[in-house]
């Protein structure tokens, strides 16, 4: 049995794999319709959602399974002891996807399942949304080997980009980070990931002009929300969020950034328009995103299929 926690009990080989297949199940769905034939897939929520509930409940229902959704705090899991309550759940389904808020949690689930699980996101890593992106990648370019720049915090989508660019030694990612956000890795997370070959780090305190100079010369510009969706709207976390779009509003990507560039821009949704990314960017490139929101079912779909099946021992 494998989890999904993150990518690092994955080959390089094992997730070119997974993309291969979801890029079949997306040709193809109807080949694919009986695949997960009375399979049981239980998701629980800790935060907020749109993408990941409907990629998975739709993806599952797609290949002949069925989904049960609990919220977090219409569980039992906020009583206590979660380690009786994460067995009892395996009792009575084949594989578990949770969106939880600490990484702590998401170890916790992966060290006591008995059935396979995966991270829909937590506050370090959110794989199958990278998933997703090397699939639109894949779509829009013929292979990984892009240049992308990540421009925004250092939070759980940047460091699932990190260590997928790492692991799979294509392509380069450059990442612009100004605001550091509080996730599990270290500064030798990073410091690997850079060993490869295929991340490099920008110095935040470059001029804008060398951060468009560096655009320039990019595929894909891939930017997210600066203050997590959870505390967006949070009367409590008003004055850090003031702060924070302060500090990364010249970090915005607009027209006057991008009018050297002929590179695609990625957002892996909910946007925030007016703040990391204008109204006018958000227009031109709708589709792009829109395809990158899509490729979550399907990529979704294939890791479900795949630790199904290849890794049932």
């Amino acid at each position: 049995m494998k989890n999904m926690l993150n990518f690092k009990n994955f080959s390089a080989e094992e997730l070119e794999g997974i993309l291969d297949l979801a890029a079949d199940m997306k040709k193809d769905p109807q080949k694919y319709a009986h695949a997960l034939e009375g399979k049981k897939l239980y998701t629980l929520f800790e935060k907020t959602s749109t993408r990941t509930f409907l990629s998975f409940a739709t993806g599952i229902m797609e290949m002949g399974g069925h989904y049960f959704n609990q919220l977090w705090e219409d569980s039992n899991f906020v009583l206590g002891e979660p380690i009786s309550e994460i067995k009892y759940v395996c009792r009575n389904v084949d594989i578990i996807m949770a969106r939880l808020v600490k990484n702590e949690t998401v170890e916790l689930f992966g060290n006591n399942v008995t059935v396979p699980f995966i991270n829909g996101c937590d506050s370090s890593f959110h794989p199958c949304q990278i998933l997703a992106d090397a699939m639109t990648i894949k779509e829009k370019f013929g292979s990984l080997n892009v240049k992308m720049m990540y421009i925004g915090a250092k939070n759980n989508v940047f460091n699932s980009l990190v260590e997928f660019f790492a692991k799979m030694k294509q392509g380069t990612l450059y990442g612009l980070t100004p605001l550091v956000n509080n996730t599990a890795v270290g500064p030798e997370f990073f410091a690997e990931a850079a060993a490869s070959g295929h991340y490099i780090e920008l110095d935040p305190a470059m001029s804008m002009e060398e951060a468009k100079a560096y655009a320039s010369d990019m595929d894909i510009i891939y930017t997210d929300t600066w203050v997590d969706m959870e505390f967006f709207n949070n009367p409590a976390y008003k004055d850090k969020k003031e702060a924070t779009l302060k500090k990364m509003m010249p970090y915005q990507i607009n027209d006057a950034f991008l009018e050297n560039s002929k590179a695609i821009v990625f957002h892996d949704m909910p946007m925030h328009v007016g703040f990391e990314i204008a109204k006018s960017v958000e227009q031109k490139h709708m589709e792009t995103i829109l395809d990158e929101a899509e490729n979550r079912r399907h990529a979704e779909k294939a890791v479900m299929y795949t630790l199904l099946n290849n890794y049932n021992d």
